[in-house]
């Protein structure tokens, strides 16, 4: 067992301001527009560039995202008797890669830019996760290994019908999660599956520049008998931040959330049965909870990978490149069969293909042109 990867999986909090009316009116006018097209539309206020989606939610009027690094903005109409009105989400990516200190320079920038101004006591934290990926092959997920109060809720998780060792009697777990937000929970998970099943290829990149940092080789995605790793996660939700532990701000999220994290696995632990003793209170931690537990008992800030914004932009332009290749390999497959193409003739008729795209351009190059700049604007993040 090795760790590849330990660090926050997502960082989410309240701002007690609001946004300027003139701000409002541009994201109003813009949002119509993306409510007509009926997908995001490119958003750029005070040198800070955005993605406006088509709909708010959850009582936000405005729901913006920053490109690949997944960082969603949520603001609020204007109003004097509700000055909670900024929400900020940051995703995985942004805190894999450049780590917690960034990602909240990033934030306070960001609001400045958009002439946003609060004080350190504005700030209330709702949500924070944090992870630890291990390299484990050989690990078998058993959910009955939990040693948890008996109050704590547990859900487990199986894995697709082809992955059941023995015809449903007895299946290979993926993830078991216990507890519930906005409290606390702790979940295992294969993090592997959920890369490739959620086309998240970013992550082989993190993984492989933490291993090129110690001199190992790196994963093979192809392989699971040697790449597949598994995520352990403790998620502290608001409930569990602010009641239990009087956590809201920053200085007492720095000062604290080591002790959240610490005290989690210790009230929830994966163990190691010993079938001569009942008692599963006394069962020694799995060597698995044992690692995870060791690395977090550093310094949690400033956990990162190192992967920098250069190679998330090209990983996610691959990946859509890829996916557009394959749309497109359909399509022509299936217009081949509506045209009666014969197998010995489809490398010929993709060839075809193309010139009649030529031509389709040409004959109306004004909406080609438009459709062009309509397409750069919404990779413009990853182009």
């Amino acid at each position: 067992m090795h760790v590849v990867h330990r660090g926050f999986d997502t960082i989410a909090l309240s701002i007690q301001a609001n946004i300027s009316q003139e701000l409002f009116d541009l994201l109003n006018t813009e949002r119509e527009r993306a409510e007509e097209e009926r997908h995001p539309v490119p958003f750029s206020y005070g040198g800070a560039d955005f993605d406006l989606l088509p709909h708010g939610g959850n009582g936000y009027r405005f729901i913006l995202k920053g490109g690949p690094l997944d960082v969603h903005w949520s603001f609020k109409k204007p109003n004097a008797r509700d000055p909670w009105g900024i929400r900020v989400s940051v995703g995985s990516t942004l805190l894999a890669t450049q780590g917690l200190g960034y990602a909240r320079s990033y934030i306070d920038k960001t609001l400045t830019r958009l002439g946003i101004r609060f004080e350190s006591h504005q700030v209330s934290i709702s949500r924070a996760d944090f992870c630890v990926d291990i390299l484990a092959p050989e690990f078998e997920l058993v959910p009955e290994n939990f040693v948890i109060h008996s109050h704590t809720n547990r859900a487990d998780y199986l894995s697709a019908q082809d992955d059941m060792r023995s015809n449903g009697k007895s299946g290979q777990f993926t993830s078991v999660t216990v507890g519930k937000m906005p409290g606390r929970q702790v979940i295992i998970y294969d993090k592997r599956r959920e890369v490739i099943d959620k086309k998240k290829p970013i992550w082989w990149d993190v993984w492989n520049t933490n291993l090129e940092r110690e001199g190992l080789p790196p994963l093979d995605p192809s392989d699971a008998s040697q790449s597949r790793v598994w995520r352990v996660e403790v998620r502290a939700g608001k409930d569990l931040l602010k009641d239990r532990w009087q956590i809201r701000m920053w200085p007492q999220f720095d000062a604290m959330f080591g002790d959240v994290i610490a005290e989690a696995l210790k009230k929830i632990r994966y163990c190691e049965p010993d079938p001569d003793d009942g008692n599963r209170a006394r069962w020694s931690n799995h060597k698995m909870w044992d690692l995870v537990a060791a690395s977090s008992e550093d310094d949690l800030l400033e956990m990162r990978s190192y992967v920098d914004a250069t190679s998330i932009k090209r990983v996610h332009r691959n990946e859509q490149i890829r996916l557009i290749m394959a749309q497109l390999a359909g399509l022509g497959i299936t217009l081949a069969a509506l045209e009666d193409t014969q197998e010995i003739e489809l490398g010929e008729f993709m060839d075809s293909v193309g010139g009649r795209l030529a031509e389709s351009i040409n004959a109306d190059p004004e909406r080609a042109v438009s459709r062009l700049h309509e397409a750069k604007n919404r990779y413009r993040f990853i182009a």
